[in-house]
């Protein structure tokens, strides 16, 4: 029996709080994730807390194939699909501005509009400042030009996720940041502890009743392949900037040991992801937005297989049209990124923090 997802942001949060009163009452899935626990502990289950919860939860889905309450019961409860639709509700409502998340997450068209303009600016870019003389990329696009493009398209997303997080971060009252939560959640985090089905022995995302932790090793393989690629550019930037050391690198240089194998993991583990969506239900998540969450995974995917083949390709007549590409899709990624699936790791994080205060 499907989620409905029609419901506004009252009725998704007033039948999450339904169910959970249920699961509340019941206690059966306490060990399986940190919803459970942090459930228990609440005194009163009003929006703010509903909203913690939604965050927490990663859709493992493992609850929904142990719960003697789901369809046909007359319960009908489908606790992953419920919390999905709160925690998208919140991405779209707390995103600046909203429109362009609502867009995006339900039908994708703003994917597509986002390659579309940032590959035109970049093939004017492109045609208007080609430099005089450079190396390497700098010889189709100089080192300014694309200082130009990318710095605002790289600060401004992450300053309007900001401010969409402290406004969640108020709504759940997750009061003062101590180092500790900080700390405790990048543990949790880091090791996708919530993707192991509580007990070690996976999560039921795709393979229904039965376990699998091949979406915590897919989502594994994205984080560190993306954490790595986001390192290779700091360290060039370093590299540049402070030793006087400017691009193109070879290979054993940092930022290719570092962007190499990280574009490797990160198109491994997109790839696994998109496979994996294939084959879950999409009536336990937010099916409404399935075309957008995939578009995401999609475009993080095209990313790092246009960098490595960029890569591959140096030296060669294909550097001009294929930098072009890559480049157009990081700046589509940068500036989709307070609007995409890309905010789920910050909530989640920042409900982490929230959930591993003592007491």
């Amino acid at each position: 029996m499907p989620y409905d997802t029609t419901a506004t942001a009252a009725t998704a949060t007033d039948e999450a709080r339904r169910q959970l009163e249920i699961c509340n009452a019941c206690r059966y899935c306490e060990g399986y994730c940190d919803v459970f626990p942090a459930l228990t502990r609440l005194s009163q289950m009003d929006p703010g807390a509903i909203s913690h919860l939604a965050s927490l939860c990663h859709n493992c889905r493992g609850c929904y194939y142990a719960c003697q309450y789901s369809p046909p019961h007359e319960f009908a409860l489908n606790l992953p699909a419920a919390l999905a639709e709160v925690r998208q509700q919140d991405w779209e409502d707390f995103a600046r501005p909203q429109a362009v998340a609502r867009l995006f997450h339900r039908s994708g068209l703003a994917l597509a509009a986002a390659l579309v303009a940032g590959f035109a600016v970049l093939f004017a870019a492109i045609a208007a400042l080609r430099p005089e003389s450079g190396e390497g990329f700098y010889a189709t696009l100089s080192h300014n030009a694309m200082v130009a493009i990318f710095a605002p398209a790289f600060v401004l997303p992450l300053l309007a996720v900001g401010l969409s997080l402290r406004a969640w971060w108020q709504a759940i009252e997750g009061g003062p940041v101590r180092w500790a939560d900080v700390t405790r959640a990048a543990r949790a985090a880091g090791r996708m502890r919530n993707l192991d089905g509580g007990q070690g022995q996976g999560c039921n995302f795709e393979k229904e009743d039965r376990y699998s932790d091949a979406r915590r090793w897919a989502h594994q393989a994205t984080l560190w392949g993306f954490l790595m690629c986001f390192a290779a550019t700091s360290v060039a930037t370093l590299m540049h900037y402070g030793l006087n050391w400017p691009a193109p690198y070879g290979f054993w240089s940092p930022p290719k040991l570092l962007g190499v194998p990280g574009g490797i993991l990160l198109c491994i583990g997109t790839g696994w992801l998109m496979a994996l969506k294939l084959r879950a239900d999409p009536d336990l998540g937010a099916a409404r937005v399935w075309g957008g969450e995939m578009g995401f995974v999609a475009l993080l995917f095209f990313v790092s297989a246009t960098g490595l083949a960029l890569y591959a390709a140096t030296g060669t007549a294909a550097v001009p049209a294929l930098l072009a590409i890559h480049l157009g899709a990081v700046l589509a990624f940068f500036l989709l990124t307070p609007y995409s699936k890309m905010v789920h790791g910050f909530y989640r994080f920042a409900a982490l923090m929230a959930d591993r205060r003592p007491g």
